[in-house]
């Protein structure tokens, strides 16, 4: 009784923690390909963007390459188009020169060198003291929260990808060892078609010969949950499942068993940290646009099931969710008091400058083996004609900072940033903050696409500002 009281008279003195006010400044960054050194530079609104960083009491980017020396790992077969991805690890330095605390490492070019090459960045972040969430070992390391100490408390990180599965972690079983991977939110897609339509579907899929095989299968080895299941109002071709509706739509949905893994990993966090951010990489857009878009920079909303997820991260616990991977900004939503940003673009984009590239990425577009890094991205973007290289919205990004004060989210600074469309390879990439008519055009963008969640966004001073949250 003693012990209770002494403890309660205790508590009654008020906070003797910092962490105990809840107070947080938490600075997040979008996709972050580094190939070249930060150090040098100097321009005033590049080290302002710097000091935004530094300022914060965390800052977390997606880190989206592999870590290597040389000598480490092996490259994939190569020849869809990506980039083979390689940030040399003295680069990491340059990372916590400008103020990244930590970093999310879920995403498509984590395993772009294979398991090796991942346990070598494991290793690199390590011994640079980097935290990072989203891959690791096995999958338990992979899902499990990274923790980070800050002077405003404990963060906890929970990472995800639904791109890039093909690279998931597994873990151990007995003597199997685990599988060095990522942390994996699959999804699935769902089309509906009218009656006429799923009629020539099945036709097709009867007269090539796939319903037959599936009976051939079913009398084989294979898990029964790997073969489609006939039903008279639906049927599978390939990756995509159409079902019979009033007329043609999509539907996406996130896999059951990776949810609950990752909410699982939310709550954990939540009970053992004092802030909680959940990340996820994913490429995947929704409806709107599907029909009309020219390029990926006109699709101007998310997922719905990364919309779906992301409510249920802050139902979890999450104090702040954002999103990367399609390389352009999408909108921002205040779900009960906390910010979600579906996509905030690219902030180190330097992707064209590797220094390597795997044989059969050369291939991949028609070049003999002695091609170097500037024939394959001379091809892989038609000579300037294509990609990213013709298009302004890859290259103009935000810098989100999140003030919260006892707990609640007060206020957040949306900081545009221009990473230097049409300048050559040797220079585009780098962040700096944007200014004049090229800040107003990023921030209406962010504007526009954030009004389906009801978000008010205002621009004062070449910033934008959500206000009353």
């Amino acid at each position: 009784k003693r012990s209770a009281a002494f403890g309660l008279a205790a508590f009654a003195q008020g906070p003797i923690y910092r962490s105990e006010l809840g107070d947080l400044t938490l600075a997040l960054a979008g996709d972050t390909m580094l190939t070249r050194g930060l150090k040098p530079f100097t321009e005033e609104n590049f080290l302002a963007l710097v000091e935004l960083v530094r300022g914060a009491d965390i800052a977390i980017c997606n880190l989206e390459t592999s870590v290597r020396d040389d000598h480490e790992g092996f490259p994939g077969q190569g020849g869809g188009g990506g980039t083979p991805m390689t940030t040399a690890p003295v680069l990491l330095d340059d990372l916590k020169w400008i103020g990244i605390d930590a970093v999310s490492y879920a995403n498509n070019h984590v395993g772009d060198y294979g398991p090796t090459g991942m346990l070598a960045a494991f290793e690199h972040l390590k011994r640079t003291n980097i935290p990072f969430a989203g891959a690791g070992p096995s999958l338990i390391e992979a899902r499990r929260p990274a923790y980070i100490d800050t002077r405003a408390g404990r963060i906890g990180l929970v990472a995800a990808a639904t791109t890039g599965a093909n690279n998931a972690a597994g873990d151990p079983h007995g003597d199997t060892p685990g599988r060095p991977g990522l942390n994996p939110l699959g999804f699935s897609q769902t089309y509906e078609v009218d009656e006429k339509a799923l009629a020539e579907l099945k036709r097709i899929d009867r007269e090539l010969g796939f319903a037959e095989a599936r009976v051939r299968q079913r009398l084989q080895f294979y898990p029964s949950g790997t073969i489609t299941e006939d039903k008279p109002d639906a049927v599978r071709l390939g990756n995509m499942e159409f079902h019979l509706g009033r007329g043609f739509s999509s539907s996406s949905a996130v896999n059951k068993g990776d949810a609950e893994g990752n909410l699982k990993s939310i709550r954990e966090a939540a009970r053992q940290s004092d802030w909680q951010v959940f990340s996820l990489h994913n490429h995947e857009f929704g409806k709107a646009g599907q029909m009309t878009a020219k390029s990926d920079t006109e699709m101007p909303e998310p997922a719905e099931f990364w919309v779906d997820f992301a409510r249920a991260a802050v139902d979890a616990g999450c104090d702040a969710v954002f999103g990367h991977g399609p390389h352009v900004t999408l909108g921002i939503e205040i779900y009960k008091g906390r910010p979600i940003f579906y996509s905030l673009g690219n902030f180190i984009f330097e992707n064209d400058t590797i220094q390597s590239v795997p044989p059969g990425y050369y291939r991949g577009f028609g070049l003999s083996d002695d091609a170097t890094p500037g024939d394959f991205m001379d091809a892989r973007s038609g000579n300037g004609t294509r990609s990213f290289e013709i298009e302004a919205p890859y290259w103009e990004s935000i810098l989100p900072i999140c003030e919260f004060r006892g707990k609640q989210l007060t206020e957040i600074k949306l900081y545009p940033i221009d990473l230097g469309f049409g300048r050559s390879r040797a220079q585009r990439g780098r962040p700096l903050l944007a200014r004049g008519e090229t800040a107003r055009r990023i921030l209406d963008r962010v504007i526009d696409r954030s009004k389906k969640f009801g978000t008010k966004i205002v621009i004062e001073k070449e910033i934008g500002i959500i206000r009353s949250v």
